[in-house]
């Protein structure tokens, strides 16, 4: 489970349920049927006139993303990784690496492998894995599409929703007591818009961006390892390029740790 994406809704939802009740608001004027039906039903109509139902059946899989951990290998896991592989190909050549195939999980680095200890050009291997980081992108950026579409449409159809409200509230002018009534359920369309637009729909397609981001950095890093064994590299030197893509405080230590083991 993603904990950030959790925690980030359940502060999201106090945050406002609190400052409701400092402002002496009652939570329970969110309970507004008419409200609730303008903007989620609303939003949800908007979201499948703008996409293809080929996108849209993807959103059940995108949730499940953003709430759930990414299980990706970690830069100092792959520095270790390639750093055994070229030590290997070294010692007994690229056909040795086979023998490794069967313990690699991860499809992307197995396949990545595969070309290399088939003989494939740097330039061919290169293409293929550079392509299939593209498509992944592509698939991402189109799943994160749908929820800032939706954090865009959300609070316009707020301000719908209110609209709809005060015009409700103009019936009612010769009722003072109904007439404030009236007026503040207007309001209530507009911070659910709001709410979800930029506590919900707007902040889950940032995460699903900046988890696709953490996946093209890793398998950037793969790609760059199987060319950089393909091309006879010192483990050191694959080391030292792998690290280049990890900040300045992270590389340091890294690098740090290879030297140490260098010389042990």
């Amino acid at each position: 489970m993603d904990k950030t994406s959790v925690i980030g809704v359940i502060l999201g939802f106090i945050a406002v349920g609190v400052g409701m009740v400092l402002k002496g608001v009652n939570p329970s004027v969110i309970i507004n049927p008419a409200a609730l039906l303008i903007i989620i039903a609303g939003t949800i109509a908007s979201v499948i006139i703008a996409f293809p139902l080929s996108e849209i059946k993807k959103v059940p899989k995108l949730f499940k993303i953003i709430f759930k951990e990414q299980k990706l290998l970690d830069a100092k896991s792959i520095i270790t990784l390639f750093s055994d592989l070229a030590q290997l190909a070294r010692k007994e050549g690229l056909l040795a690496l086979e023998g490794k195939l069967l313990e690699v999980e991860d499809p992307f680095l197995k396949n990545g492998l595969s070309l290399a200890v088939d003989g494939q050009s740097a330039e061919y291997i290169r293409d293929v894995l550079s392509e299939e980081i593209d498509a992944m992108e592509e698939r991402h950026q189109a799943g994160a599409a749908i929820f800032s579409q939706a954090g865009t449409y959300a609070p316009t159809l707020g301000v719908l929703g209110a609209v709809l409200g005060l015009i409700a509230a103009l019936g009612n002018m010769d009722n003072t007591d109904e007439l404030g009534h009236a007026i503040s359920a207007a309001f209530v369309a507009t911070m659910l818009g709001i709410f979800t637009g930029y506590v919900l729909w707007n902040p889950f397609a940032n995460k699903l961006k900046q988890k696709s981001k953490q996946e093209v950095k890793v398998k950037e890093m793969m790609l760059e390892g199987i060319l950089s064994i393909l091309e006879g590299e010192a483990p050191r030197v694959i080391e030292q390029k792998l690290a280049s893509y990890l900040p300045a405080e992270e590389r340091k230590k890294i690098m740090a740790e290879g030297s140490e083991f260098a010389n042990e």
